[in-house]
């Protein structure tokens, strides 16, 4: 086999969704699974916290579909709701707890026959516009759905926009928003994601929905996973598959970018972006190989990169190299590379094997 594999620890994946749980006494955490786990296997996931979660949340029908080919029974929150009229019918048959954002939506439930009513999330625009009814339109559908046949529980929710950026103004008037509507009934309300599960209690309310955080990446640029208390829960390893000398002035890799300015040896290591790792990654950006950083070398190919290990004599052909994981955290990888951990994590390829531990 190719020397490459995203190990993936269920062990620090429990410990992650403990540590929300610890942040909110007494709430409940749908565990978001979506995007096949942020990259990690939706089933090994699923099968990994079924005897902790409160419950699951994902993104569409066919990702609930895998998490019921697991557990049969768990709370499972449909986090976009329905895009057709039928799709309730398929809700229904599955148990899904359905969010219900916008008019449209709204008008196929209650002109929906489906067999058992369902436990129904409003969501409310409270600032962010993307997704959700404005305050008034709210309220409004609160009136529509009483009594009607196709609701079990009426549930109230909502997005924040900015809640990894601490102080931001328009987390309190998102807050404000939510709780203007706390004099209507709802069964439940949930309003906490990642960010505001680890830093704003005053969103904390009977649901949290803890998603990146599961997998050990930090919501904050400027607070790391390992602050914060969480346990990085992939590891993608790769190996070196070559070595060679490179004389002062020779270049490495696509463009010729790289040029040795010392003679200098060079390893070709089993990874690349069709795996995952970014082609953005800047010079300077180093793996770990033997518990010692080494930085890149030349652009990242469709399969492979190269890395300078002049200054790592013992480094030889067949050497485990950490792309990301407990010595180089994604979060770090992320930021050189101006993005976030969630998009580096969902886009590690099938190709690549996840093998899981503990």
């Amino acid at each position: 086999m190719r020397p490459l594999v995203a190990t993936v620890d269920l062990a620090a994946l429990r410990h992650n969704y403990q540590l929300a749980r610890q942040c909110a006494p007494g709430r409940k955490a749908f565990a978001v699974v979506k995007a096949d786990a942020y990259g990690h296997g939706s089933p090994a996931a699923v099968e990994c916290l079924r005897e902790v979660a409160d419950g699951f949340a994902v993104a569409s029908l066919e990702e609930a579909e895998q998490v019921r080919s697991v557990d049969s029974n768990a709370r499972l929150l449909l986090l976009e709701g329905c895009f057709e009229p039928s799709e309730y019918v398929a809700a229904a048959e599955l148990g899904l707890d359905v969010a219900v954002q916008g008019e449209a939506q709204l008008d196929a439930l209650l002109a929906a026959h489906i067999e058992r009513p369902l436990n129904l999330w409003l969501k409310l625009d409270s600032g962010m516009h993307r997704l959700g009814f404005s305050a008034d339109a709210l309220r409004h559908a609160h009136a529509r759905l009483q009594g009607a046949a196709q609701v079990a529980e009426l549930n109230l929710m909502s997005h924040f926009a900015c809640a990894d950026e601490r102080g931001h103004p328009l987390n309190e008037a998102q807050l404000e928003q939510f709780t203007g509507l706390l004099d209507l009934e709802f069964d439940n309300r949930s309003f906490a994601n990642s960010a505001a599960v680890l830093t704003m209690s005053a969103a904390h309310m009977d649901w949290l929905r803890p998603g990146i955080m599961l997998y050990g990446a930090s919501p904050f640029a400027d607070l790391s996973a390992e602050t914060l208390g969480l346990k990085p829960v992939m590891t993608l390893t790769a190996a070196i598959i070559a070595i060679r000398e490179v004389a002062v002035g020779e270049c490495v890799g696509y463009g010729a970018g790289w040029v040795a300015q010392r003679p200098s040896r060079i390893a070709t290591v089993s990874c690349g972006y069709a795996d995952g790792y970014p082609r953005t990654a800047p010079p300077g950006t180093c793996v770990a190989i033997r518990g010692q950083r080494v930085p890149l070398a030349g652009r990242v190919s469709m399969d492979m990169l190269t890395i300078d290990i002049t200054d790592l004599p013992p480094a030889s052909l067949g050497d485990a190299v950490e792309l990301w994981g407990n010595q180089i955290p994604v979060d770090e990888l992320a930021q050189a590379c101006g993005t976030i951990g969630y998009e580096l994590l969902t886009k590690v390829t099938q190709r690549v094997p996840r093998r899981y531990v503990g």
